[in-house]
């Protein structure tokens, strides 16, 4: 880790983030709050003995490091374990918005150099935070947890290894285990990064595709001891629709008209054969159409056809002003060099 960085950063703002959504966590929280506390002051030595100081405390008397609670609309005690805790910025949502809206809620009040997310339900360890600092050393602007011994039910596993696969053909983004929460990043991956419906697994795959490195590293896990999961199939198809999504922008955020203007050729052209058997059908074999259904068949797929292609311009021209509108291009750059 470049330490200089982390003091002149120490100077006004912490150099570490660590944001945890909470819902219903009762029991879970107070205890989180000290590991992930133990763990932030167990890094400091690590990182060099003569800087302690200047990293644990800054000019305002802050830690190097904030803890970012999101109360994500918890109707349990969660919040009431959380009073007291120290340091720690809570966020309260007035009801449930849901995992990804209090991630995006809690990275974007997050002033740290370095992101960390995690779960609230002590399944994920703070003493990997280490693990995920250390391989980030080897040049990855993001690294993903990989919980390769997992505590949970078969159920959840086997909808999980499902979605794994899913993941794998649709996005291809490399990683064993994007539902595990527990990740590290640097602050610039998320300029212009507005997250929605349950995308906070697909983060890293987002960011891959904005040409950022994406490292990944085994991480312990935990079995749940206190509280109920939040994980059913509600979410899982909800995964789902967001998954097919990434895939979209994936091959076609670009081109959409490749994808919906090419559909729209294909159907058009089966269209027009069918017409055209049908006409000669007619024509020369005196065949008669009224009671058939091909006639309705060719005339539906143009129609249809047609609609895709113009869907496909119209998108086209939608996502040049979406670029245009925030202000950057559907490509990103790493750096600029003047020699």
């Amino acid at each position: 880790m470049d330490t200089n960085n982390k003091i002149s950063n120490g100077a006004s703002k912490p150099y570490l983030s660590v944001v945890v959504p909470l819902y219903n966590e009762e029991g879970n929280a107070r205890e989180l709050h000290k590991r992930i506390k133990d763990a932030c002051q167990a890094l400091t030595p690590t990182l060099s003995s003569s800087l302690t100081p200047a990293l644990s405390q800054n000019g305002r008397g802050g830690k190097w490091y904030e803890i970012i609670f999101v109360d994500d609309g918890s109707t349990d005690g969660t919040a009431k374990d959380c009073a007291g805790l120290t340091p720690l910025k809570l966020i309260r949502f007035r009801k449930n918005f849901g995992q990804t809206a209090a991630f995006d809620a809690g990275i974007k009040e997050a002033q740290g150099e370095i992101i960390i997310t995690m779960d609230g339900d002590l399944q994920n360890d703070p003493a990997d935070i280490k693990l995920l600092l250390d391989e980030m050393d080897k040049g990855y602007d993001v690294v993903s947890g990989w919980r390769w011994q997992r505590k949970d039910t078969f159920m959840k596993k086997f909808f999980s290894r499902t979605a794994n696969l899913l993941r794998k053909i649709l996005i291809k983004d490399n990683i064993h285990d994007s539902g595990c929460s527990l990740k590290a990043y640097k602050r610039e991956c998320f300029q212009d990064v507005d997250l929605f419906g349950e995308m906070h697994r697909f983060i890293p795959a987002i960011l891959e595709l904005r040409g950022y490195r994406v490292g990944e590293v085994k991480v312990s896990h935990h079995p749940r001891v206190h509280g109920k999961t939040k994980y059913n199939w509600k979410r899982g198809l909800k995964g789902f629709v967001d998954m097919v999504e990434i895939w979209f922008w994936r091959k076609y955020s670009n081109r959409p008209l490749h994808l919906f203007g090419g559909g729209g050729i294909i159907l058009s052209f089966l269209g027009v054969v069918i017409l055209i058997w049908m006409a000669i059908a007619k024509i020369f074999f005196g065949a008669s159409l009224s009671e058939k259904i091909w006639p309705m068949v060719g005339t539906f797929l143009i129609l249809v056809g047609i609609q895709l292609f113009v869907f496909g311009l119209l998108a086209g021209i939608l996502i040049k002003n979406y670029y245009k509108n925030r202000g950057n291009m559907n490509y990103s750059i790493r750096e600029i060099t003047k020699s």
